[in-house]
């Protein structure tokens, strides 16, 4: 009797420390996600040129350069969603392409850098492309 009991005791510590192990793999998960770098009380508008489009999971970004009134260039990094996030509001692999005017509409960082969360982008055809999924800034 002491040894079914002794079983059912491990058995029952193996599965809490499974459940701990699992809840704590996901705390960065939902940090990942959040929104504390970006200051949520802002948006930019910048005129670019794309310089390179990155499609990839988990993040698609876009790299544009702006210049100012002294032809200065800043280079800009912006994240997005996933690939398949991006696909369900019409985006695609080729809707950027290196050397594209775009105006991007962004949230920027908090540090002053930069770079930003895309909000959307306006090709130079007028063409509006903007994320619409669960908690996307686009909403």
């Amino acid at each position: 009797m002491i040894s079914a009991m002794a079983r059912m005791a491990r058995r029952n510590a193996a599965g809490f420390a499974l459940a701990v192990a699992l809840l704590a793999s996901a705390v960065p998960l939902f940090a990942h996600h959040g929104n504390a770098a970006f200051d949520t009380t802002k948006k930019l508008t910048l005129k670019g040129v794309v310089t390179e489009w990155v499609w990839a999971n988990p993040h698609c970004w876009l790299k544009f350069d702006v210049k100012n009134d002294k032809g200065e260039v800043t280079h800009w990094l912006a994240e997005e969603t996933n690939p398949p996030g991006l696909i369900n509001s019409g985006w695609y692999k080729d809707s950027l392409k290196v050397g594209d005017d775009v105006t991007v509409v962004l949230i920027p960082t908090k540090n002053g850098q930069p770079m930003g969360r895309v909000d959307r982008v306006i090709l130079a055809n007028g063409k509006v492309l903007r994320y619409f999924g669960e908690g996307g800034a686009g909403q």
